[in-house]
């Protein structure tokens, strides 16, 4: 009868010793588990246009448009578009990997650019408008060269492709004005791009 008695007594002191370590446990990410979001940099000339493309893809939480692959730092929107930087307007693209993988975004990129153009993107002219790709691990380095390669087999459209697959470096998000632009300003943003035959030459592309 006397050990009955103190079986409820030893059942709460084992929970108590107990539960700070399975707390521990429930708060450590799970082996093999994918991270909630994936980070993906993109540049494809005017990063209105390319913001656009990617934040209609499902599974994108948001693009921010910025500068990439330059030298000097805190590049100012003056300074990328007149060439004196080095940088390229980029997009970086935050994801869900669980609801669109690296190589769906590699499609949406190639689609949305003009392949062919070195240093320029349909009306814009210099290597700030260049299109490339800049990975961020070395997976995506594998699938980008991949995904090249897959294409220039099977391009629908003349011409060498001119792309680059580059290593990551510092982004600097573009001002405050530059962000969801043809949301902001919806009548401003159809003029550019409609004057800039932007549609038109993807629509030769790509059909």
């Amino acid at each position: 009868m006397r050990i009955k008695r103190l079986l409820p007594l030893m059942w709460s002191a084992a929970l108590v010793f107990a539960l700070p370590a399975w707390s521990w446990a429930q708060a450590q990410p799970q082996a093999g588990a994918k991270p909630a979001t994936a980070r993906a940099t993109f540049a494809g000339g005017c990063f209105w246009c390319m913001e656009e493309a990617f934040e209609k893809v499902p599974g994108v939480i948001a693009a921010v448009s910025g500068y990439m692959g330059g030298q000097a730092a805190n590049p100012t929107y003056e300074q990328v578009s007149a060439g004196r930087t080095g940088h390229a307007e980029v997009v970086q693209v935050e994801y869900d990997p669980a609801k669109v993988s690296y190589e769906k975004l590699l499609e949406a990129f190639w689609r949305n650019i003009d392949p062919t153009q070195k240093n320029a993107q349909f009306c814009d002219y210099g290597s700030q408008y260049r299109s490339g790709i800049f990975y961020h691990n070395d997976e995506q380095k594998r699938l980008a060269e991949s995904s090249r390669a897959a294409l220039q087999k099977n391009k629908p459209f003349k011409g060498e492709i001119v792309t680059e697959i580059t290593k990551s470096s510092q982004f600097y998000p573009a001002e405050e004005y530059h962000q969801d632009y043809y949301l902001k300003n919806p009548t401003r943003y159809k003029f550019y791009k409609s004057g800039c035959g932007r549609d038109a030459r993807l629509k030769q592309l790509w059909g």
